[in-house]
């Protein structure tokens, strides 16, 4: 139980009504969760207005309404807030009422389109190893410490985050990695948070069916570079055409790494092979179990948070020389027919691009690459014929298929990948809705030494049709069609 006065502590207050001499016991932003003990924060969601919903909050109790406008009936038993922005100051409170964990233990956030995931897991992975008790906020997963917490969603919301911190916090963690999404930035779910770091890995065409714009989905991510105090550290990927701009006001000390330009953490891969890369971050030369250049520039920005947040240089290298590929981030696969099958999450064009490009940097002479892809429904249309052609010009075969179509028709997708794919190039293309069946065609083609590319769900275990999330797991069938026993 929380006094009202501490929970609205450095919270800007535009006008209040009502008793301020009030204990609350829980924060809810959904009316329906909301008891006598309840503030209710009435927030403009991207579909629904929270403020259509105060009347039902004080029919089950609630005691305090946060809104950004009054309603026309007050109710004189009611405590009234009105702020500027309801969603922002949800977080503030949320970090009040839990004692600000988040300025009580190290967090560093990790943004762009992709390598976000591999990134802030390779950050937990190597703190853990270092002996420190650390937290992870993830799309696959979160951790405290050494305790699992199912995922739901890349960001959580405010009131939730504050809660893992909190609890981080109560089993010792000194430190938490999180992946913080564009939709978490734009609707302020990453507010009360106090960041010790931010590492900007990348920006591509993605979630344009949220921003609209590629301009707005790059200023979205600028924002949280903006946010950051002068104590905090930016890294930047300057190979990034975008880079630059995360930094511009940001108050931060700014840092930067790159595979080609030059950059405070400059790395150059030495080797390239299935096993693994050799590369060189500075002056220090380390093997690693990961390939790619994606991964490298991963492991660098790995390699630049670590030793900005004061560790040894020496530790760090063995560390990332000991870490493995995250879960459904190009995992592969070797069958008793010398038949080599990747795993990938890659559900963006260019993510798609730079596994198709390792891929072909790296395999014989006459292996071919067979790939199977398909793009998600009720999401960004307009890189579907983009991730088609790409999928055509870098593959030998391709099969186009489903991938979690939600509530659109599985056969449209396709048609609109289809579309993107050129005249000469069709014939290496054919389509097969059903997503197993789609990988044991892969999986039949294959002739020894070639490679089944698997992409765009990677981690997941579900297929979702219709509003239904079914059991689907592309490495589960991929060992069942080819007898992999381990």
């Amino acid at each position: 139980m929380k006094n009202l006065n501490n929970i609205l502590l450095n919270i800007e207050v535009l006008e209040f009504k009502g008793n301020s001499e009030i204990t609350i016991g829980n924060i809810k932003f959904d009316s329906r969760a909301v008891d006598a003990e309840s503030i209710f924060v009435a927030v403009r969601g991207f579909n629904v207005d929270g403020h259509d919903y105060i009347n039902k909050a004080i029919e089950l109790k609630a005691r305090v309404i946060i809104c950004e406008q009054f309603p026309k009936n007050i109710n004189e038993n009611i405590t009234y807030i009105k702020v500027k922005n309801s969603a922002l100051t949800l977080g503030l409170i949320a970090s009040n009422f839990y004692d600000n964990p988040s300025q009580k233990m190290k967090v560093v956030g990790i943004t762009g389109t992709n390598g976000k995931t591999t990134t802030a897991t390779l950050l937990y992975n190597m703190f853990e190893k270092l002996g420190y008790k650390t937290g992870l906020i993830s799309t696959v997963v979160n951790y405290i410490h050494d305790k699992e917490i199912k995922s739901t969603h890349t960001t959580p919301d405010q009131v939730q985050l504050q809660a893992l911190f909190a609890q981080m916090l109560n089993e010792g963690c000194e430190y938490c990695f999180m992946e913080v999404s564009s939709h978490a930035i734009h609707q302020n779910r990453i507010s009360g948070i106090d960041f010790d770091g931010g590492v900007f890995t990348n920006i591509t065409h993605d979630h344009l069916d949220y921003h609209k714009t590629f301009k707005e989905y790059i200023s979205v991510k600028k924002k949280f570079f903006d946010r950051l105090k002068k104590t905090a550290f930016a890294i930047t990927n300057v190979d990034d055409k975008n880079g630059d701009i995360m930094l511009q006001n940001c108050k931060a000390k700014k840092l930067s790494y790159a595979l080609k330009m030059p950059a405070d953490f400059k790395v150059k891969i030495l080797e390239n092979h299935f096993n693994g890369m050799l590369l060189k971050i500075n002056d220090n030369e380390v093997w690693t179990k990961f390939i790619g250049n994606f991964n490298a520039y991963n492991l660098t920005a790995v390699y630049a948070a670590a030793t900005e947040l004061g560790e040894n240089v020496f530790d760090v290298l063995v560390s990332l020389s000991t870490l493995s590929a995250v879960n459904g981030r190009f995992e592969y696969f070797n069958s008793e027919q010398e038949i080599t099958v990747i795993v990938d999450y890659a559900h963006t064009p260019d993510a798609l691009k730079n596994v198709l490009d390792t891929i072909n940097e790296i395999r014989k002479g006459d292996s071919k690459v067979i790939t199977v892809v398909g793009a998600g429904g009720d999401r960004d249309k307009t890189k579907r014929p983009e991730m088609a052609q790409i999928s055509a010009e870098k593959s030998d075969r391709v099969i186009l298929t489903s991938d979690n179509p939600r509530s659109e028709d599985p056969i449209e997708i396709i048609k609109d990948m289809e579309a993107g794919i050129n005249a000469e190039l069709r014939s290496k293309v054919i389509s097969i809705t059903d997503r197993k069946e789609a990988i044991r065609a892969a999986c039949m083609f294959a002739q020894q030494d070639d490679i089944v590319l698997v992409a765009g769900k990677g981690h997941e275990t579900y297929q979702e049709i219709k509003g239904i999330k079914h059991h689907f797991d592309d490495k589960e069938i991929i060992k069942e069609i080819l007898d992999i026993r381990h």
